[in-house]
């Protein structure tokens, strides 16, 4: 069977998915921007691959979730949907991104985003978090340049807590790592006190409003009863999960995995002139892993790296293992050195059983696949091969029958 026949709408869609993988335009819309996650996933090229090859009511799996946008356009158009991600921090972002909030709700975050700009006093005391200061959390935050954006992080985690309900407390949590991201992470200048403020302010307002969009685009289209689940486990061993016991194949796998030989900071923000700090997870409450290669599959100078591809070995096994016949496998993927590393990539996903499917018309690259320009990238691995890093494949696949 092919792409083509694998089409559950119209024929445009697969020309719609071909735009979409080639839009070059900003990341926008409902709460798609609640945090800046490393290679973030395209939400148009996500939307056209659920509405290629699913319908309303079906299974969407995203076995590298992220932050979350995979499961955030399944709901919208009216599919379940399940993410798992080894970092804690990806699903706690996503966990947030997808919650439902009602009105109270809502009316609750908007009054406490109303009084967080006064709650931040530099010279007032506030009540450290030891078990993460002692743990090591918030390393490289103490010197003269980011003291005082810590302390402010601090104060406004207070009234995180002072909520009540950890709904609400996850979702104030995740403006403060929007805002404390936008602050401290790569800047070679950092803002004020009432800079930092004054964003605060702004990042609060723009996420209540896309969280309401979120909740009227589901309404609207009719898709309240949509079932989202969010797992925080390594993809090896995925289809053991008890929510898969049931036997519903996923209709459609669509993913980034990370790219192998690309150096991107999942687990750190870079301060104080490149220095490192975990803090994202201080501020997300949630535990760090093991280091860069812990969620990168291995790190970029094993030999040939061995690590990275027996670790997707076991992955994609897993994912095959919850296919179906029916199920498309949709991954975008960039690499280091492509001229070896895609070779070797596809063969590790034939060896567990999916074969590569050649989507039809496209004549953007000599290989006959899609591949996309991604603007604005801000991390680079060494340009060695024919294609950057700034560059990545959409790869597509079946179950071998």
């Amino acid at each position: 069977m092919t792409i083509a026949e694998r089409v559950r709408g119209s024929p445009a869609c697969l020309a719609n998915l071909v735009e979409a993988a080639c839009d070059s335009s900003p990341i926008a819309g409902l709460t798609h921007n609640f945090y800046r996650y490393p290679a973030r996933f395209s939400p148009k090229l996500v939307r056209a691959a659920i509405d290629a090859f699913t319908d309303p009511g079906d299974l969407v799996l995203d076995p590298f979730v992220g932050g979350g946008t995979t499961l955030v356009e399944a709901m919208v158009s009216g599919r379940h949907a399940i993410g798992s991600d080894i970092s804690s921090l990806a699903t706690f972002v996503s966990e947030v991104k997808t919650t439902l909030f009602t009105d109270a709700e809502l009316e609750r975050l908007t009054k406490w985003a109303g009084t967080i700009a006064a709650g931040i006093n530099i010279w007032a005391p506030v009540t450290q978090d030891v078990m993460y200061e002692n743990a090591g959390y918030m390393r490289n935050l103490d010197g003269a340049a980011t003291w005082r954006l810590k302390k402010a992080i601090e104060q406004v985690l207070q009234t995180a807590r002072l909520l009540n309900s950890s709904r609400l407390e996850a979702f104030a949590r995740c403006v403060v790592l929007r805002t404390a991201q936008w602050a401290l992470n790569g800047r070679k200048k950092l803002p004020t006190i009432d800079d930092f403020r004054e964003m605060l302010c702004t990042d609060a307002a723009a996420m209540i409003e896309g969280s309401r969009a979120l909740r009227e685009a589901i309404k609207t289209g009719g898709h309240a009863e949509v079932k989202v689940h969010c797992l925080n486990r390594t993809t090896n061993g995925l289809e053991t999960e008890k929510i898969f016991a049931t036997g519903k194949a996923p209709q459609l796998v669509v993913t980034s995995p990370p790219y192998p030989g690309v150096h991107v900071l999942y687990h750190r923000w870079q301060v104080d002139g490149r220095k490192e700090t975990p803090a994202p997870f201080w501020i997300a409450n949630r535990l760090d892993g093991d280091g860069a290669a812990y969620y990168t599959m291995g790190a970029r100078n094993t030999v040939q790296l061995n690590t990275y591809f027996a670790n997707l070995r076991a992955s994609l096994k897993s994912v095959a293992a919850l296919c179906s016949r029916e199920t498309m496998v949709v991954q975008v993927v960039a690499f280091s050195e492509p001229e070896w590393q895609l070779p070797r990539y596809l063969s590790v996903a034939d060896d567990v059983g999916l074969i590569e499917c050649i989507l039809p018309n496209v004549n953007h690259a000599s290989d006959g696949r899609l591949w996309r320009t991604v603007p604005n990238r801000k991390w680079y691995a060494d340009q060695r091969g024919d294609t950057s890093s700034s560059q990545e494949v959409v790869l597509f696949h079946r179950k071998r029958l």
